[in-house]
């Protein structure tokens, strides 16, 4: 009996394992940028694709690269971590390109995104509220949901 209130007890103490969740790549609700596919997020994430169709810019934002969305996003996207991107980042840079701007959480940049005209970013598509608008979803990717702020 003392060991099966053992069990018992120690099933509630488990850390609960990372649930997959797809992620959103989000923008503002008025950011029209037609139909989206990969190859479309990695050229404004890499910033080769940097104006919208009516001449606004185009402002991609990322999450620290030590943050595990950063990480499946990166492989969802260019098939490459985000450590492996160095290398462009500083050949880009001697031509004038900066990377995206890093965020510290998914909070900011969902508020980043709703109150700048021309942001793109990600979040898990669990954190997604109606401040944003849900631009692409990505594949299933180990994350957890942010707590409401």
């Amino acid at each position: 009996m003392l060991a099966l209130l053992g069990l018992l007890a120690g099933a509630g103490a488990r850390a609960e394992a990372p649930q997959a969740v797809g992620i959103a790549v989000i923008g503002a609700p008025g950011l029209d940028l037609g139909h989206l596919d990969r190859a479309a997020v990695a050229s404004i994430f890499r910033r080769k694709l940097r104006t919208l169709a009516d001449g606004g810019r185009l402002v991609p934002v990322n999450l620290p690269a030590s943050d595990p969305l950063r990480t499946a996003f990166s492989l969802a996207v260019f098939d490459l971590e985000p450590a492996a991107m160095d290398a462009y980042w500083n050949e880009r840079y001697f031509h004038g390109v900066s990377p995206p701007h890093v965020l510290a959480s998914v909070e900011a940049v969902l508020r980043f995104v709703a109150t700048t005209p021309g942001a793109i970013g990600y979040v898990p598509a669990c954190a997604v509220d109606g401040r944003v608008r849900v631009l692409m979803e990505l594949p299933a990717a180990p994350a957890r949901c942010p707590p409401p702020p």
